[in-house]
């Protein structure tokens, strides 16, 4: 059971509804956004962030168990299919760290997760790819620069402009944020 099953499990017991009766409430209140459907849950409800996340990609069905893959990916590439040889380079790259990692693509970026997430692969836009990587207490050096965009998602992230930017350094990066989450 991954961790998203068990939450759902678990959302009843500490929030006092199902997931679908908190789905129900959402669509209730006309919250159309993700970060407003949190903002209500933690608000309103007391939720932590990761349950008001859940219920908000729930409810608007923008996580990768509401959604075929392949389609959520085919979503986020629209108009920068340019950056899909680098998510790809970046995934198997990432995949050669262990047998112990999730991609689970969201609608606008797929997250990384070893046993909680590590990284987040963003095709931001047009011109600007990000890697969100999380190594909470790490000093921003070298194309590691400190987060400001993800909501507290990832700690830091790296700006890739084009694939020639992809490099050892990144990779780096990346492996030491895998190895932090084990």
């Amino acid at each position: 059971m991954d961790q998203g099953q068990k939450m759902i499990q678990n959302l009843e017991e500490k929030y006092g509804k199902s997931l679908s009766e908190w789905i129900d409430l959402a669509k209730a209140q006309k919250l159309e956004k993700h970060g407003q459907i949190v903002k209500f849950l933690k608000s309103e409800h007391g939720f932590t962030h990761g349950f008001a996340n859940l219920v908000a990609h729930k409810t608007l069905k923008s996580d990768a168990g509401s959604s075929e893959e392949s389609d959520l990916i085919a979503g986020q590439y629209k108009g920068k299919e340019h950056f899909l040889p680098l998510y790809k380079k970046l995934s198997a790259e990432i995949s050669k760290f262990g047998n112990d990692i999730e991609f689970a693509p969201k609608k606008a970026y797929t997250s990384v997760k070893r046993k909680k997430q590590f990284a987040m692969l963003i095709p931001a836009t047009k011109t600007r790819f990000d890697v969100g990587i999380n190594l909470k207490g790490i000093e921003p050096q070298g194309i590691l620069e400190a987060d400001t965009k993800s909501s507290g998602m990832v700690s830091h992230r790296i700006v890739i402009n084009h694939e020639e930017q992809y490099s050892r350094e990144l990779i780096d990066w990346l492996r030491k944020a895998y190895d932090a989450a084990g």
